[in-house]
This record gives structure tokens, sequence and C-alpha cells, in this order.
């Protein structure tokens, strides 16, 4: 099940959220960072070991004390902490941090002498993490502490929309004699929501919400599941529905990069995951997803509201690599309040539950709704009706290889090499179907990144453009030569029975329009060698270099602004995620072409899982059924 939300939910959100106040209570630490000097050959004289160098250090707020820092950026005005911290050098530290975030430190309890700020200290050696230091995780907490600490819960409480409990750490202050008293406190202030987000024992609350992981849950539920299992959607949606039964409190289940799982008295609701393409660091995603949830639910708003809004707050801290990161309204706001979501990530992954159409090989991603009635139909190029680029990955892998090695590149040894190798295809394999520009951008960030070029030698997006298109463009020409003087035939670079679908859809009025994120003169070019540039009656539609314009995105929102159409009228035809997610959004029929470039006919099973997680409704391999797609079409 899921819940259509309004176009503006995210500035209404945004907009309440800045009149909220929040309470946090928990487990306050310190995350430190130590960059080691990589260089040093000093031996201790006193040990015979390694010394190790600091040569930069950092601080910043961890566990609750993230939290506070998240709801901070997101623009929670009004913040209270109660909390423990200890009478030494990080203790100042955490204080001086929450008291530059502008939130109320009163409830910070520092009466115990004998109690240690919790610090996690992360030494790294270069881009490697070794091992954690952890400070202040054998304290014990004594009675005088917890009733202040109760105390200052109650206040809070009092004068707050919402309160997250949060516990870190087996000894730190939410100790079980402790959560008796909070789930007094709970009964006393029903209008406040109270939201835990507990490693242990948060099957000792009574009226709150919960916020887990899928293995907590299922540990909570009485259905452990080995931290190497994983658990598909469909079980952690029904672990969420029987601990809901249990507390009869809204229950978030997170999923990491594949959303976000609700269960309330409305049901189950089901976030997607949000597509990400740049390098992503998981740590702090779990204190944003806690901060954005009760922010939201002090407004008022829904649960399934709160975990999108979550969900979408947790996809922009992950891509924050190596510190512990928030996420601002502006940030929300850029993403926007329909991102590019993860669809069917178990299908996607698993083809053995596929389902097609009776005695066809036309896969069902979605059912499409009997309404249907299309006139309209886009078209990607490459890969979709064309395989003249087809290779084209394999001209652009080598040519990024090179660009991040630069000067490096003969000599790099094959630890870095295949290290970068790597990179570069799973990058390419991520960003398949956007603009060449973009892709480009994203490889000046991985030059940057592998520091392996001089920062004045590094090109820009448009350099590295260049050099891949002067390269592509050499065995594009050779081919296009080839059908010029009769050599070979235009069949010889089409997807099956492309031109077949193309003129039976012009024949039954259906105006196509033809949209690539290739260079528009070099798309209308390639059309007209392949012979079908006409039927699309000068609708041909390519990247302007302009890295701002997605073409395809700029076609869909044309096409259906100026012949004003219901999203049923237009189904989109391609092998990449851009069209795909960008017609489902605008609630377009999206057939993924799942082509095998090389033999021109088959399925490509890793084009079919990028095409359902990008929401497509239909997915095939070639047009050879194209008299069976039409009718499921409901086209002539």
């Amino acid at each position: 099940m899921s819940q259509v939300l309004p176009p503006t939910w995210l500035d209404t959100c945004l907009t309440q959220i800045a009149a909220t106040k929040v309470a946090v209570f928990g487990d306050f630490c310190l995350d430190a960072y130590w960059s080691l000097q990589t260089d040093s050959d000093e031996i201790s004289i006193e040990t015979g070991q390694a010394v190790h160098r600091v040569r930069r250090q950092s601080y910043s707020l961890g566990g609750a004390g993230n939290v506070i820092a998240n709801l901070k950026d997101l623009g929670v005005p009004m913040i209270r902490t109660i909390g423990m911290v200890g009478k030494d050098l990080f203790g100042e530290m955490l204080l001086r941090l929450l008291s530059t975030r502008g939130v109320d430190i009163g409830g910070m309890y520092s009466g115990q002498s004998d109690w240690q700020t919790m610090v996690y200290a992360k030494p790294y050696m270069g881009d490697k993490e070794l091992n954690r230091l952890d400070f202040g995780t054998c304290n014990t907490l004594g009675a005088a502490a917890m009733e202040e600490l109760l105390a200052g819960l109650d206040q809070a409480a009092a004068a707050s929309q919402a309160v997250i409990l949060n516990q870190q750490a087996p000894q730190g202050v939410t100790t079980p004699q402790m959560i008796e008293g909070i789930n007094k406190i709970i009964k006393r202030y029903p209008q406040t929501r109270f939201l835990v987000d507990a490693r242990q024992n948060a099957n000792l609350y009574c009226g709150a919400s919960l916020k887990l992981n899928a293995h907590e849950a299922a540990r909570l539920a009485g259905e452990p599941r080995p931290l190497e299992e994983r658990i598909p959607g469909p079980q952690a949606a029904a672990l969420a529905q029987k601990l809901w039964r249990q507390t009869h409190q809204p229950v978030f289940v997170t999923r990491g990069e594949n959303g976000i799982v609700v269960a309330d008295s409305s049901g189950i609701h089901e976030i997607p995951g949000i597509q990400i393409i740049d390098r992503v660091d998981p740590v702090g995603a779990g204190d944003t997803t806690v901060a954005a949830l009760a922010a939201v639910l002090a407004t008022g708003q829904d649960a399934t509201v709160a975990a999108t809004f979550a969900n979408a707050a947790a996809s922009i801290t992950v891509r924050k690599v190596q510190t512990t990161g928030t996420a601002s309204p502006d940030e929300l706001r850029a993403l926007g309040p329909n991102p590019d979501y993860v669809y069917l990530p178990e299908l996607a992954d698993d083809s053995r539950h596929a389902k097609f159409y009776k005695s066809t090989e036309i896969e069902i991603g979605r059912e499409l709704p009997a309404s249907i009635h299309i006139q309209h139909a886009i078209f990607d190029h490459d890969g979709t009706l064309s395989v003249l680029r087809e290779g084209w990955e394999q001209i652009m892998e080598p040519m990024m290889v090179r660009a991040i090695l630069g000067a490096r590149y003969q000599t790099a040894d094959e630890t870095l090499y295949h290290k970068i190798s790597a990179a570069a295809k799973q990058f390419i394999d991520k960003t398949t179907g956007i603009q060449t520009l973009v892709q480009m951008q994203g490889l000046v960030e991985l030059v940057r990144y592998y520091k392996c070029v001089p920062d004045d030698e590094i090109l820009d997006a448009a350099g590295y453009k260049k050099i891949y298109n002067d390269e592509l463009l050499k065995m594009v020409e050779q081919r296009v030569k080839k059908l010029a003087n009769g050599e070979l035939d235009s069949l010889d670079f089409q997807i099956k029975n492309a031109a077949l679908l193309l003129h039976t859809l012009h024949k039954h009025g259906i105006k196509m329009y033809l949209a690539s994120g290739t260079d528009e003169a070099d798309v209308i070019a390639e059309a007209k060698a392949m012979g079908y540039a006409a039927l699309f009656e000068g609708r041909i539609f390519g990247a302007t270099g302009d890295v701002k314009v997605e073409a395809k995105k700029i076609v869909l929102e044309r096409i259906m602004r100026e012949h004003q159409l219901a999203g049923h009228n237009l189904a989109t035809f391609g092998d990449g995620p851009v069209e795909i997610r960008e017609t489902r959004k605008r609630g377009g029929v999206g057939i993924g072409i799942a082509s095998d470039e090389v033999r021109r006919f088959g399925l490509n099973s890793s084009k079919r899982a990028r095409l359902i997680r990008a929401g497509a409704d239909l997915i095939i391999p070639d047009f050879s059924q194209w008299s069976g797609l039409l009718r499921i079409l409901h086209i002539g």
C-alpha cells in the first residue's frame, strides 16, 4: 500500500517544522576524527612500537548529539537536551558544541564524578579507518543522576511536541529502571509524540513509536535473523505490522538503500529507496532519519509523511563521505518532493519472481490501468532503437581510467589500477542513460578523489567529454560510412523490429518523439542514417551542452504541457533509467527495453534490473513481439 502525497507536501513540512519544539533524551557523544601521518617511520624508544602522528583532528556531535545537529539543520527552532556529560575535556567540548548549535543545555547533568563523556575516536590512515577507540562505554548510572534526568525529561516533555528517546550504548543513561520512569512520563503527556531509537531494550517502552532497522525489528518481533541475512521488503513489512499490533503505535523499519516501511493504524506503507549515483557513507544516516521523523511528527503530520521526509533527508546525509553529516531545508528542496526512487529491488535482483503476460516475453513491472489511451510515444535512441553506439562503455571505461590515473597510467600497480577500473565500471553502470556531460562531471569528482592528477591538470567536464566524444565518434563515423556506401544495412544496427514498430505506430496516428542524452545534432544525423528520422516529423531532441538541461525531462514536460496530456496518454520506450523514472513521475507508461545490443535481440539482465529499479511498467528484450505489445497498450 502506498500513499500519494500532494506536490506541496515537502514545502508544507519544512514550513511547519520551523515552528516546532523537540526534546532529545539519551546518550550524548563526540565523534573524533584523527588523521594519521602515513609516512612516519619513528619508533618509540619506550615501547619499540611505531609512532602514529596525528596530522589533523576534528570533533563533531555524535549519538544523541548528532540527532540534535540534524534537528537544528532541519530547521527545528527550539530543542531541549537531557543527558549526561563527564567533568573532562571531552565533556567541555561536547557542551560547547551543543551551545554553539543554540540548543537548551539546561538538562545536561554533570553531577556524577565518575562519569566519562562518551567518545567514538576514529583514526584514519589515508582513506582507511583503523580500529575505533571508545571512551565512556563502561559507565554506571547512579540513582541521583537518574532522578535528575527523569525530572529534566518530565519538564521537556511538558513543553515539547515531540521527544526522541535515544539509546546508543549498553552502559549509557537508558537502563531498564530508567525506562520504567520514562514510561510513566510518556503516559503523563499523551499529546506529546515520543519516538524511540534504541539499540537495546526497545521492547520495554510503552506508548512510544519505534524506529528500527530490519534486523532490530526481527529480533524485537521474536524472529531474529543473522546480520548477514538479507530481509526482503515483504518480510520487513510483515515485521513492522507485527510490532504495530503489539505496540499500537507507529513503527518505522528502515531498510538502508531500499527505503522505509511504516506500519500504523492505516496499514502498511512502503517508501522506496532513492537512487544515489555518488559514493555513499552510511555513518549518521540513522540519526538523520530519527531527527526527521520526530520533526515531522511534531508538526502533527502522519507517519507516512514523516517517513517520506526522513527517507529523503537520509539520502542527502549518506552522500557526505567521512563526516557525520546532516540535511538542510535547501538540500531537501533541491532534491524535490518527487526524487528518483528505486522500485522493487527484490524483483530487480531475482528474476525468479518475474511475471509475464500470457504467452509472451513481456514482463510485468506494474499492472497497467484499464484507462490507458496512448496518443504520444517517446523513444530513447541508443540501445532502444539503434546500436550504432554499441560498445560506448568499452570506450568510456578506459578513457575514465586514463583520466583518473593521469601520468601514473603506465606505472600504477595492479591493486590501484584494478581499484580505479572497478570504480569506473560501477559509475558507468549507475549513470547509464543520463547526459554524457553529467557523467563527465562525475569523472571530474573521481579524478579529484583519487588524487593521482595534480589539481591544476584536472580538466572540466566539457574537456573530458571532448576526449570521450572524439574517441566514440571515430567508431560511429566508421559505421555510418558503411551504411552510406551500402556495405551494411540499417537493420544491422537496429534492435529487432524497431523500424517495424515505429512504422506501425506512425500508421496508427501516434505522435512520436526521439529524446537522447547524446548531442542533438548527432542524434538527428544518426536517425537519418538509420532511415527512420522522418517518422518523428522533426520531433528529435538531444543534449544541448547545458548540464542543467536534461533532454529527456524537457521533452516529457513539453509534450505533456503543450498537448495537455493525462499520464496514461503517454508511453515512453527506453533502455535507460532516466526516461523511465521521468515517465513514472508524470503518470505515463514506461516500457523498459532490456536489450542485448551485441545480438540486437534477447534479454540483457543488467538492463532489466536497472529498468525495474527505475519503475518500468513493462520490460521487453526487443520488439520481436510488437503485435502483442500493442494489444497490451490498447493500440490498434
